[in-house]
C-alpha cells in the first residue's frame, strides 16, 4: 500500500485562477518541473498562480489548490508513474521513454515523501523561485473529524504548522 496526494475540489476557484483545474479525485504532484525553463518576472496571470499554489494533476496536467493523503494500492501507484511520464514526455519532447520515465519516479517518490501524515490530511503548496532555484513549502490541514471528503461532505479542519 502506498499514500499518494489526490486532488481536492472544495470550490469551483480552481476553475478560475488556473489555466487548467486538475480534476477532483486525481492523484497530484507538486509538479514544480513544469516550471524550470520560466522565470517569476516574465509569469503573470494564471500561469503565475499555478507556479505559487498549484499542485498538478497527473492525468489532466492541470493545476489544484488542495491535495487530499490517500491509500491507493500498487497498481493505481504504477498507473501514476506511467501516465505522469506520459505527460512528462509530451511536455519536454526532448526526452527519450527511459528519461521521462525516471524522471516521472522522481517526481512520484517526492510526492510520496509528502505523504507522513494520515489518510485524508489536506495539504496546500507555496512555491517561489529563490536565486533561481524552485523553493517548495507545503501546510498541511488535519480533519477534525472523519468527513469523506470524495463525496463531497463537509469538512473542519484545525491548521497545523
Amino acid at each position: 500500500m502506498h499514500k499518494l496526494p489526490k486532488v481536492v475540489r472544495l470550490d469551483e476557484s480552481d476553475t478560475q485562477v488556473y489555466e487548467l483545474a486538475a480534476n477532483p479525485g486525481e492523484v497530484a504532484v507538486p509538479g514544480g518541473f513544469e516550471f524550470l525553463e520560466d522565470s517569476i518576472d516574465k509569469m503573470s496571470g494564471k500561469r503565475l498562480q499555478g507556479f505559487l499554489t498549484g499542485f498538478l494533476g497527473i492525468e489532466s496536467f492541470g493545476r489544484s489548490t488542495l491535495v487530499a493523503i490517500t491509500n491507493i494500492d500498487s497498481e493505481e501507484y504504477q498507473n501514476a508513474v506511467n501516465q505522469l511520464s506520459v505527460n512528462i514526455l509530451s511536455l519536454f519532447d526532448t526526452l527519450d521513454r527511459s528519461s521521462a520515465l525516471k524522471a516521472a519516479l522522481d517526481e512520484i517518490l517526492y510526492a510520496e515523501s509528502l505523504c507522513e501524515y494520515d489518510e485524508g490530511t489536506i495539504l496546500a503548496l507555496e512555491r517561489e523561485f529563490i536565486d533561481k532555484d524552485i523553493k517548495e513549502r507545503f501546510k498541511k490541514f488535519i480533519p477534525a473529524t472523519s468527513a469523506d471528503w470524495e463525496k463531497s461532505k463537509p469538512l473542519i479542519y484545525s491548521f497545523d504548522k
